[in-house]
């Protein structure tokens, strides 16, 4: 038997409207080694996105190797498998490689090739139980990238297909040198078809079109469970059991406010799934939007304020929840801000954002085109790209994806 953790979407070092989050991102990741402690587990696979950007911190670095460490030493037959998302830097999150090793991890960024061809035996990973015995093979799947995946003949999109050729060859190899006593787990980090993913949400890369949805027919029913990363939100994908989203630990929006976090725990026996169970994880800072649901005016937006709780001293040393306040005007208002803050000033909150709309002399503009003014929440990139496919209808060519990145990691650095 093998017990397995499956969690995804860290996104170590992100900056919530300009606070911190590492105090968050640290109970959550107590929170994750004591679980791996309590419920003995044999395997913790890691889904993509371990960070928020492509060039991570030396801080958020440290936050990750030390919670490596941390597990590997308390659990030492603990196995790690983790797979590059798109925000992650495939080729930084591989550089450790060596040291890792010593440590029971195994990391997949890049898709290596042999003459041309994937090395499709690099992907899998053997999971092993307490007894050394091999429980399970794990078909390891980084976020893919054009070049990544087979070239296939398709009046379709060539990306979902490429794909899932992708997935059908690595089983097909799998399958070859499995025996009946294990189980096939796959991994990926995609938007599979029929996923889940909050209205209006800029902090999950979609593709306008849906060009990059992958069918969930893409994971073999010889696959016993199927770990995915990229959505945000918990979820099963159409309705399979054995393929899941593990979800967020954080919520990494307004949008995503009421959703329940946690990982999945797994359990094989016998080649085949025995059981699948979230395990809820409740974040340390809690999101709270005034009014809870749509916009209202000034004047009522201020009294909700008000009654919202004061500091005192039994939460003086706790975060305060993140404030969205969504404000409705006939016309602009320069001092609402002032007056916001001013009632603010003795409340138990922190205040994120304003989101202003005007109401339009025949008609009051709907909740969802409020939504869609969040630029805060898209990186840049997703602004680009966003503008450039409403422009010309059609994806933002990789050759000025690359050019762009390149432009802001110039800036950064």
């Amino acid at each position: 038997m093998i017990r397995i953790l499956h969690t995804a979407d860290w996104h170590l070092g992100q900056n919530f409207f300009g606070y911190d989050r590492t105090q968050e991102q640290e109970h959550f990741l107590d929170w994750l080694s004591d679980q791996v402690k309590a419920r003995d587990v044999d395997a913790l696979i890691i889904a993509g996105d371990v960070f928020d950007v492509s060039n991570p911190s030396a801080a958020s670095q440290h936050m990750f190797y030390r919670f490596i460490r941390r597990v590997t030493v308390e659990s030492p037959h603990l196995q790690m498998v983790v797979v590059a998302g798109n925000h992650d830097s495939a080729a930084r999150l591989e550089a450790p490689i060596p040291l890792l090793y010593e440590l029971n991890t195994t990391i997949k960024g890049l898709v290596r090739k042999s003459g041309g061809e994937i090395d499709y035996e690099n992907l899998v990973i053997e999971l092993r139980n307490k007894a050394g015995q091999v429980e399970a093979l794990c078909l390891s799947v980084p976020y893919l990238r054009q070049g990544d995946y087979p070239a296939v003949e398709t009046e379709g999109n060539p990306y979902a297909e490429g794909v899932k050729e992708l997935y059908r060859r690595l089983t097909a190899h799998a399958l070859e040198r499995k025996t009946p006593e294990q189980a096939l787990v796959a991994v990926g980090h995609l938007q599979a078809t029929g996923s889940e993913i909050a209205e209006k949400d800029y902090s999950e890369r979609t593709i306008i079109g849906g060009l990059e949805c992958v069918s969930p027919d893409s994971f073999s029913s010889e696959i016993a469970y199927t770990a995915l990363g990229h959505i945000h939100k918990a979820q099963r994908v159409s309705g399979r059991e054995n393929v899941r989203y593990a979800g967020s630990p954080l919520s990494m929006s307004f949008a995503e406010k009421h959703y329940r976090h946690g990982v999945v725990e797994v359990v094989l026996d016998g080649g085949k799934l025995q059981s699948v169970d979230k395990v809820e994880y409740t974040p340390l800072v809690g999101m709270l939007s005034v009014p809870a649901m749509h916009s209202a005016s000034s004047e009522e937006v201020l009294e909700l304020l008000e009654e919202l709780p004061l500091k005192t001293e039994e939460n003086e040393g706790e975060l305060a929840p993140y404030l969205e306040i969504k404000v409705l005007l006939d016309e602009p208002e320069p001092m609402l801000r002032l007056e916001i803050e001013e009632v603010l000033a003795n409340k138990h909150v922190r205040l994120a954002r304003i989101v202003s709309a005007y109401r339009a002399a025949s008609q009051t503009i709907t909740e969802e085109e409020i939504m869609a003014v969040g630029l805060q929440e898209m990186t840049p990139l997703q602004i680009v790209q966003s503008t450039f496919e409403k422009t010309f209808q059609t994806e933002m060519p990789e050759e000025l994806v690359r050019l762009f990145r390149e432009a802001e990691q110039s800036i950064e650095n």
